[in-house]
Order: C-alpha cells, then structure tokens, then sequence
C-alpha cells in the first residue's frame, strides 16, 4: 500500500515538473536560432556572406538569446514575449537574407 502510494505521488511529482518545463520552454524560438546559426556558418564557408557580417549576425543572436533569458526568468513566456522574440529572430533571418544576396542585386 505504501509502495502504491509513494508511487503515484512520484508520477504526479515528474507530470508537474514536465508541465512546468513544457510552459517555459520556447521549441520555435529555439529551432530557429538553430537552424539560423548553420546557415550563418554554411554561408561563411561558402564565401556568401564575410566574417563581419558573420560577427554582426551571431552578435544579434547573442542579443536575442539574453532576451529570451530574461523573459524566461519569470518561469513562464507570455504571448507578447514569444511575438516580440520571434519577430526579433525573423529581422536576423532577412538581414541574413540581405546579406547574402546583396551582391546579386547590383
């Protein structure tokens, strides 16, 4: 009997925990600055974008990456928070964009 009931009060401890860890955690956020930090590297090695843009770009990211800290500090990422975030890391993905292309253009 007490087996049963250290049990359950085990699962119901680890399904709170993973809930709260389910509420803050930002997985768009967090695949995007990913999927960002390739192709920052991929397009250096390429030679389509300089070391300097490079720098400027990853600066921004670190940028955002203090942000995304700081609005996780509270535990939980309210709407505002994830919107502003991610618009943030979309205007790295067109500088990125423009860098890359901006010799083509002229």
């Amino acid at each position: 009997m007490k087996i049963t009931i250290a049990g359950g009060l085990l699962v119901a401890a680890l399904a709170i925990a993973s809930v709260a860890d389910a509420q803050s955690r930002t997985p768009v956020i967090n695949r995007t600055h990913h999927r960002q930090e390739r192709r920052i590297t991929r397009d250096v090695r390429h030679g389509r974008i300089t070391r300097m843009q490079a720098y400027h770009l990853r600066r921004e990211e670190r940028r955002m990456e203090r942000e995304r800290r700081m609005a996780l500090a509270g535990h939980r990422m309210d709407r505002g928070e994830r919107r502003h975030l991610r618009r943030e890391e979309g205007g790295i993905n067109r500088q990125l964009h423009h860098d890359v292309h901006a010799d083509k253009v002229s």
